[in-house]
């Protein structure tokens, strides 16, 4: 097919026609302008460069195209959205900035080392020239024939001129990452020195077990202020989260099972009790009558059966059943319909294509011009397959075209059209003839055929244990009893009441508002969630009762805290640091009970552990099995035979005796040293300097105050 067929066979790479998304408001921009004096089509600025809706809402597509071709979920995705639209506008202010501008000879001359088409050998000749002109056409083709393709075209674009600018500007940077001489021979100086040393190790977690410290909320908080830039927060909601799945009770599984069996071998009640799984003379329409999943007419492997089958399938008998039988949380019977063996056939085509048809762009004959073309065609190879070659020319797959015709090996379960894999199942080798699809007419020849493995067609009848309404009740009762129980309590009041009733709990700390999923829970209403504890209204303590639809759990929500955008609650990271400060202030505990200590022996009787000798370097400071730098810059600092103070290090506190130094010269040259450091600060530069990049931009989000605003227009 044409060069654009390729990029249209794959979505994700498109930024296609604007999804209704996360943002994307029924309201009038104007009258809200007005009243708000902020411009809803404008959902931040970086370094005062507009992020407009339309970017976002283009951004979040690609994404969630993304997301559906590797099988993952399509919600959640905003915040990642909006990250990389972030990004992108930085490398573009840097690119501008190095006096580079994206004129169109730019742009065609650098495409062919973007990702999406430099691994792709149909965009280059047999002489590995990038066919730009060739591309050129068919874009201002589909400009004149398509003006939906266009505008996929055009969004493709943007994305792609982000990269190319990516691409310069990372190129420009690591050109300035050098390493000097003299930083250099340090390096090598600390790769080769080595130092033997006596160490006590006074580990943490040992220590922790025998003394109990408590970390309290200043303690967070101190170490907060002695590292502000780590803990620089955005706005933020600290959530506790009940949740009460409304899960089949064992009265249901029963009536399910009841249920199934009556379809099986007793009568359907629309049959006046005649018509069974086992009888019926459809059981395709009786699948779709009366199972909760849908028939499948296909052929499928053993393996793509249910599990229970799969060993017996094989031997079973045509019109044979099996079950009821459960797996996971269904019941299921199954017939086995009709057997056959799953062919590979080796084949190739010349395809004819017409006006309007996807593979006929730049095609003027019409469909039945195109018919008699390929009929004609299909007539003489039919009669001489030896001529078949001399009418690639004429074929409008150029792809296939290339390799002489050839689609390769092929099975039903390859994704072609059905009336071309009709053909090849029905027709045996050296077979030629003319199928019409909705790509134009093909002459299709059958090179080869040989048997493959055995395939199955299977009815299944299929009934889901769900929930009653006796369930569901009981399950509302039981959420609506906990949220009395808990209104005007506080967050630990709730926490306990909810280990009391042995509830599932989670405490989402810095849930954000465009998250799209919450920590610990994962359902269809998470959004919805996070909406209501955004909600400017909302005051801590609040707490609400949620539905999941079509299930009927229920989730109780306590709004536990709000982080304004600034500096992090020390209770909402308390996850991430408490054992971090907990070392610390153990660290500071058994420093004061060394003292002064004459030897090593005498601390590590005090301390019930044992001395231990070790060689460390520098560059490389492991002590035994332990990454410590501190412990190995003392082990260089202190004069040799003293005992140090007490270091402070990342598994325990060390008190060292540097016995000895040597020097142990490692293979290879200063040039050859100097150039493995520049790669490898090259490879580490270009993330860190976008971090700092971002770190130091100003970035202004408006997303949440214009949710907000626009939220309350429409109530």
């Amino acid at each position: 097919m044409a060069i654009l067929g390729q990029i249209r066979s794959k979505p994700w790479l498109l930024m296609g026609v604007i999804a209704l998304a996360l943002l994307a408001f029924l309201v009038n921009p104007d009258s809200i302008d007005k009243v708000f004096g902020k411009n809803p089509d404008v959902l931040g600025k970086v370094n005062g460069e507009k992020i407009t809706r339309e970017e976002f809402n283009d951004q979040l597509f690609v994404l969630q195209q993304q997301a559906e071709q590797q099988g993952q979920p399509k919600t959640g995705l905003e915040e990642q959205a909006w990250q990389l639209l972030v990004q992108s506008k930085l490398i573009k202010q840097q690119f501008e900035k190095m006096g580079f501008e994206m004129t169109e000879d730019y742009f065609w001359n650098q495409l062919q080392y973007d990702q999406m088409f430099a691994q792709q050998k149909q965009f280059f000749d047999e002489k590995g020239n990038f066919k730009t002109q060739e591309l050129k056409k068919q874009i201002e083709d589909m400009k004149a024939t398509s003006p939906e393709g266009y505008n996929q075209w055009l969004k493709t674009r943007k994305s792609v001129e982000y990269r190319l600018m990516a691409r310069q500007v990372f190129a420009n940077i690591s050109q300035g990452i050098t390493t000097g001489k003299k930083e250099a021979e340090e390096l090598m100086k600390q790769r080769d020195q080595l130092a033997d040393i006596d160490f006590v190790k006074i580990d943490y977690t040992t220590y922790l077990q025998k003394n109990n410290i408590k970390v309290t909320t200043e303690d967070l908080a101190n170490y907060i202020k002695q590292h502000p830039v780590m803990f620089k927060a955005e706005e933020s909601r600290n959530l506790g989260v009940v949740y009460f799945p409304s899960q089949p009770s064992a009265a249901d599984d029963a009536a399910a099972q009841k249920e199934i069996t009556k379809l099986f071998s007793g009568g359907t009640d629309a049959s006046g009790g005649t018509e069974n799984f086992q009888n019926t003379k459809s059981d395709s329409m009786f699948v779709m009558a009366n199972s909760d999943m849908p028939y499948n007419p296909q052929y499928v492997k053993p393996n793509q059966l249910p599990q229970t089958i799969q060993a017996q399938i094989p031997s079973a008998a045509i019109g044979q059943t099996f079950g009821p039988y459960k797996e996971q949380n269904v019941y299921v019977v199954s017939k086995l319909l009709d057997k056959k063996t799953s062919d590979s056939t080796l084949s190739r085509h010349i395809l004819i294509a017409f006006k309007g048809s996807p593979a006929g762009e730049g095609v003027t004959r019409s469909k039945e011009q195109a018919k008699k073309l390929a009929d004609s065609i299909g007539a003489i190879v039919k009669a001489n397959p030896g001529k078949f070659t001399e009418f690639l020319k004429l074929s409008n797959d150029p792809n296939s075209a290339a390799q002489g015709g050839s689609l390769g090996w092929t099975t039903p379960e390859t994704p072609f059209v059905p009336e071309f894999l009709t053909y090849l199942a029905n027709n045996p080798k050296g077979a030629t003839g003319v199928v019409e699809t909705q790509f134009g007419y093909h002459i299709i020849n059958i090179e080869d055929k040989k048997p493959g493995a055995m395939s199955y067609k299977v009815a299944n009848l299929v009934k889901v244990v769900k929930p009653s309404d006796a369930t569901e009740a009981e399950v509302n009762k039981k959420a609506s009893r906990f949220i009395q129980q808990v209104q005007g309590k506080s967050f630990n009041d709730f926490v306990n009441i909810a280990k009391k009733g042995n509830y599932q709990f989670s405490n989402p700390k810095q849930a954000k508002r465009f998250d799209g999923q919450l920590q610990g829970l994962g359902t269809e209403k998470d959004a919805e969630i996070l909406a209501w504890a955004f909600d400017k209204k909302r005051e801590k303590g609040d707490t609400e009762l949620f539905t999941v639809d079509g299930t009927g759990d229920k989730i109780v929500v306590y709004l536990n805290g709000k982080q304004a955008k600034g500096t992090a609650d020390p209770e909402s990271v308390r996850d991430q640091i408490e054992v971090i400060v907990k070392n610390k202030l153990a660290a500071k505990q058994i420093s004061e009970k060394i003292g002064k200590a004459g030897n090593l022996d005498q601390i590590a009787k005090q301390f019930g552990t044992t001395k231990q000798s070790a060689q460390v370097n520098l560059l490389n400071p492991s002590v035994a099995g332990a990454m410590e730098p501190k412990v190995a810059g003392a082990a260089f600092g202190v004069a040799k035979g003293k005992i140090s103070n007490p270091v402070e290090g990342g598994t325990g506190v060390y008190v060292l005796i540097k016995k000895n130094e040597t020097v142990n010269k490692q293979p290879g040259d200063l040039k050859q040293f100097t150039e493995s450091v520049t790669q490898r600060n090259g490879g580490m530069f270009g993330q860190a300097w976008l971090k700092s990049l971002q770190d130091n931009a100003d970035i202004d989000d408006y997303r949440i105050e214009i949710w907000n605003k626009l939220g309350s227009q429409q109530q």
